[in-house]
């Protein structure tokens, strides 16, 4: 099963860049085909075989990794599937890629693999990091609903099918978003504790734009996918968890304004999911109104 990896970069990181490609090109099993995306940024030094793209100016996380996907042919089509990984992450084990061709090739109907992100200094993964309700457990691996956007693998043909990351988002919500129109589609979802990529504690509110562009994506990935009754739900639902959790003032005004702007403007074209899908994500432990 051949792979390919899309990593996109701004340019200010290029030590842990380095170290993420050595570490792809040390796995296990046939060469991973790499393209890396300046986005909006020069490509630093990279190694022989790393094919760069420069972007005249920054499209947001999925709009540049949809145009290192479109490196690889259209959707992808030139590899099997394609590996997303941070430009500050590292695969510490030499056998991830090969554990992704064992769980693709064995079942033919797993669209999606989404990694353990673990801390490098104490291992810890971050509960935010594990991608479903019942997040005690980051060890247990397990059908899951959505993905981690910088440490995941996705078959070329879910995107063939699917269609690519929503480019709109610019940033927040753009993996849920394409993980309900692959489970939409009939593809599964896996998170695998054993597919490990090592990457620095963080907290998402570090960029300026988080709390804006959270809540206005929200928003509007609910009125992408979501049947018409399930949308105020789902969005109330977020609105009154945001209230709960007792943002600073700065932050949820920069929340509210996040949140007008996803009723007042374009979303991209609407393709709400099947009644059928919205009882596989009840099943699968996380109903489309959470």
């Amino acid at each position: 099963m051949k792979l390919g990896a899309v990593i996109i970069t701004m340019g200010n990181r290029p030590d842990e860049l380095r170290a993420l490609l050595d570490s792809v090109a040390g796995q296990d099993g046939d060469r991973i085909e790499v393209v890396v995306v300046g986005n909006g940024a020069p490509v630093p030094d990279v190694p022989p075989g790393v094919r760069t793209v420069e972007l005249p100016e920054n499209l947001g996380i999925p709009g540049g990794r949809n145009v290192g996907i479109e490196a690889f042919g259209p959707s992808g089509a030139d590899v099997d599937a394609l590996l997303f990984l941070d430009d500050d992450g590292h695969l510490p084990r030499t056998d991830t890629a090969e554990l992704c061709r064992q769980a693709f090739e064995a079942d033919p109907k797993l669209g999606i693999i989404t990694f353990r992100i673990a801390d490098p200094d104490t291992g810890v993964t971050q509960r935010r990091h594990v991608p479903r309700l019942r997040a005690s457990d980051p060890m247990r691996s397990s059908r899951v609903t959505t993905f981690l956007g910088g440490a995941n693998a996705v078959r070329s043909q879910v995107i063939a099918e699917a269609g690519p990351l929503p480019g709109e988002f610019f940033y927040a919500h753009e993996e849920t978003d394409l993980a309900w129109r692959a489970l939409d589609a009939g593809w599964m979802i896996d998170y695998r504790a054993d597919m490990v990529l090592n990457h620095p504690t963080t907290a998402p509110s570090r960029h300026a734009v988080y709390h804006r562009m959270v809540a206005r994506n929200r928003v509007w990935l609910a009125r992408r996918n979501l049947p018409a009754p399930l949308v105020p739900l789902y969005v109330g639902v977020w609105l009154l968890l945001t209230l709960v959790r007792r943002p600073s003032l700065p932050a949820l005004k920069a929340w509210f304004g996040g949140f007008r702007e996803g009723w007042t403007t374009p979303c991209g074209p609407r393709r709400p999911m099947r009644w059928r899908t919205v009882w596989r994500l009840t099943r699968l432990g996380r109903p489309p109104v959470i």
